[in-house]
């Protein structure tokens, strides 16, 4: 059960893709008073008629000058820190000292503390808080969220997590969010290349994919992938655009530079890296993750259709 709100406050959310417009649009029906701004206005139109009650902004600037908590959820790092940046029109100049920024993007843990650096020099703080569940737990407002920073941000933030989240999770200091989100989705990289491989060696060797699959989810090599997304999409052919391949790569390839940072052997995820930088590169930007799957199928000259 969710606690009661003690007092309702003003939260600007920056960031409506796949997984952000349904975040947004629980805090639109939630007793906070909400501004929303994204880059594509189509987007912020679709979510404030699904959700009535939010004020659309002009800019980033203009969404956050009176927020009390500032919620980004945007594909990547950089994007934040582009919309930070120090110029006359920037967000950041339009922050109140004492506003709190919850960066909901998948990032890398050091850029989220460069710009917690940077925004603490002005009296604003921040924590990273990337969330896990795709766009079905961002619908139902079950998602998990991993934290980086401050308890005692997280618990300033909590009200505004509490409308869309299922799980909350305090992981560590700054940066502790991010990096958990990366190993998280490299090791979904992971199950999706190796499902793909196993059950094309299983194919080929004469048993068909789905009796595989009956077989691996009552088994020891089950997973995720396995449980769900093969049987929903890889042997359906259906393969809905709920999180894009281009940045399932980039969240491993973060998995991976961060294992190299700390001088340690880190095979696995190099390997996870890898492939899903070949897969992007070889299936383009606007495929979803799960398609993957379709370079294996190429390279093995079958198709994993029941």
């Amino acid at each position: 059960m969710r606690l009661a709100f003690r007092m309702p406050l003003s939260v600007a959310f920056l960031g409506l893709g796949a997984i952000g417009a349904p975040m947004a649009g629980h805090l639109a029906r939630s007793d906070h008073q909400l501004t929303i701004w994204n880059r594509t206005g189509g987007k912020a139109q679709v979510s404030v008629a699904a959700a009535a009650g939010a004020r659309i902004a002009t800019s980033p600037a203009d969404a956050v000058r009176l927020a009390d908590i500032v919620v980004t959820c945007l594909p990547q790092s950089s994007d934040v820190a582009e919309l930070l940046a120090a110029d006359d029109h920037a967000m950041a100049n339009a922050l109140r000292s004492g506003v709190l920024l919850v960066d909901c993007t998948s990032g890398d843990p050091e850029t989220s503390r460069r710009i917690a650096n940077d925004l603490g020099a002005r009296g604003v703080g921040f924590i990273d808080a990337p969330v896990s569940g795709g766009v079905a737990g961002a619908e139902a407002g079950t998602l998990t969220v991993m934290v980086g920073g401050g308890a005692a941000a997280l618990e300033r933030a909590r009200p505004v997590l509490d409308c869309f989240a299922g799980k909350i999770v305090h992981c560590g200091e700054i940066g502790a969010g991010d990096a958990l989100k990366a190993v998280n989705n490299a090791l979904l990289a992971l199950h999706i290349w190796s499902t793909a491989e196993g059950l094309v060696a299983a194919m080929n060797a004469g048993v068909a994919p789905q009796v595989a699959l009956d077989v691996i989810n009552a088994s020891s090599g089950r997973s995720n992938a396995s449980m769900n997304l093969f049987p929903d999409r890889v042997l359906t052919g259906a393969f809905p655009r709920t999180f894009r391949l281009a940045l399932l790569d980039k969240d491993a390839g973060i998995a991976a530079a961060m294992a190299r940072s700390q001088k340690f052997p880190s095979p696995a995820l190099q390997l996870a890296a890898d492939l899903m930088r070949m897969a992007h590169l070889e299936l383009g930007d606007d495929v979803d993750h799960v398609e993957a799957v379709k370079l294996v199928e190429r390279w093995s000259g079958v198709e994993l259709r029941a």
